[in-house]
């Protein structure tokens, strides 16, 4: 494997993003609603009421939200589906959320779970490439860097040096042991894993 991999940062990325999502949806006080009727009257009343805005948001016509709203369909078709779970999701409990990354980034950080391919030092050594299941605690520090990134849209490269360097801090460069100058790549992710 090369260790400038696009795909492979994508693939990071992407990773990241799902754990994201799935570290915040165990936030969740209250279920998100689940029928096709309810999402669509929870999305309109974040859209300010707004049929016309809901609409837009989903990729449909006007008259599709209406159909919903007033439980003439109930059924969605299986892209309707996604983006009416995506977009609920998106917006469920906006403050449960806030607090959470508020308090990831100020003093309790995040833990990270994952398999990976750590790209670390030459072959033949100890700190050779290798698969690597790893779980660390990264420090608020670290945490608030991952967050703010994900929330201002940094790119692939950037997403992987920052989630690298809190992995390497927390693992690989723990307690000195002459390793500070290591170098650490995430070459491939098979599973990734953010807890809050």
């Amino acid at each position: 494997m090369i260790n400038d991999n696009t795909a492979a940062r994508a693939l990071l990325r992407d990773k990241l993003l799902d754990g994201l999502r799935r570290a915040e949806r165990t936030l969740f006080t209250r279920p998100a609603p689940k029928s096709a009727r309810a999402q669509m009257k929870f999305l309109r009343t974040r859209e300010g009421g707004s049929s016309k805005s809901l609409a837009e948001r989903l990729g449909v016509s006007r008259k599709t939200v209406d159909r919903y709203l007033s439980g003439a369909t109930k059924t969605p078709q299986k892209r309707l589906e996604a983006a009416l779970a995506q977009e609920t999701e998106a917006d469920w409990q906006p403050q449960v959320r806030a607090q959470a990354r508020e308090r990831a980034a100020t003093s309790a950080g995040l833990v990270i779970s994952t398999t990976a391919y750590f790209a670390l030092g030459p072959a033949g050594t100890s700190d050779a490439g290798r698969k690597r299941d790893v779980s660390v605690a990264v420090t608020p520090t670290h945490a608030a860097a991952i967050l703010a990134a994900r929330d201002t849209g940094a790119t692939d490269t950037e997403l992987h040096d920052l989630v690298a360097e809190a992995i390497a801090d927390a693992y690989f460069r723990r307690e000195g042991g002459g390793r500070a100058g290591l170098r650490v790549q995430i070459v491939d992710v098979e599973r990734l894993d953010i807890s809050f």
